[in-house]
């Protein structure tokens, strides 16, 4: 059996998260926010913010790529791509101050709640064909999650 070419098994998989033995899709989320985390501490913060949006677009595109690719030999949707994870979980992050671990760890526990769950119409973005659809339900919670936690921000300040 034919096995899926190396570069959409590393973008899909979330430099390999996904592969991991317990939740997946929490890995490759956990491992987008430490990446977040750490670039948060080396650039500025309205660096970080067009570099999240630069991750956002790139991981997108290449996040339907990979999945296009690697659903003929793993299935429909399968729990390995996370690419989609990282990409809802750094739109979360936008609303996030830079560095802030309790932002970061509310961006990623609303995020998780909102892909876990799938309330308010991110259920039927997984109907969209191929990796428009495994990406688009994740998309669709992170904005939930990042309009939650803009309205933290400004019931707190």
């Amino acid at each position: 059996m034919k096995k899926p070419s190396f570069f959409p098994v590393i973008i899909g998989t979330g430099f390999g998260s996904g592969f991991s033995p317990f939740a997946p899709g929490t890995a490759g989320a956990l491992l987008a926010v430490l990446i977040w985390f750490g670039i948060s501490f080396i650039v500025s913060e309205i660096c970080l913010i067009w570099l999240t949006v630069a991750l956002i677009l790139f991981f997108t595109v290449m996040g339907v790529w990979a999945t296009n690719r690697l659903e003929p030999f793993w299935g429909e949707d399968p729990s390995r791509v996370v690419v989609d994870e990282m990409v809802g979980v750094w739109i979360a992050l936008l609303a996030a101050p830079s560095g802030n671990v309790w932002y970061a760890l509310g961006a990623f526990a609303l995020f998780r709640l909102f892909d876990i769950f799938k309330p308010l119409g991110i259920r039927r973005m997984e109907s969209f064909p191929g990796g428009i659809g495994v990406m688009m339900d994740d998309i669709l919670a992170g904005i939930y999650s990042f309009v939650v936690l803009i309205g933290v921000r400004w019931l707190i300040s």
